[in-house]
């Protein structure tokens, strides 16, 4: 009897620690969001105050194709049994 009455103490003191932990992680989650989103609008911000810095995420300019393109059959490339 002692011991089921310890084992649902415990279980409580479980509960209660992991409706705490969830608690904190929702309210991380919620601030990392809000940064993310304070960021973004701060960065466009100061992009359009000064459009001509690159940011982070902008892709490289776009480089010239190669002038020959060689085509190779793959009927070529096969073994030959001989």
């Amino acid at each position: 009897m002692v011991l089921a009455g310890l084992a649902l103490v415990v279980a409580l003191l479980a509960l209660s620690t992991a409706r705490r932990a969830a608690r904190k992680l929702e309210a991380l989650t919620q601030s990392y969001w809000e940064l993310r989103y304070d960021y973004t609008r701060l960065r466009s911000q100061v992009q359009r105050l000064d459009p001509e810095v690159p940011g982070e995420d902008d892709p490289p300019p776009p480089q010239a194709a190669p002038s020959t393109v060689t085509f190779v059959p793959l009927a070529s490339m096969k073994k030959k049994n001989e």
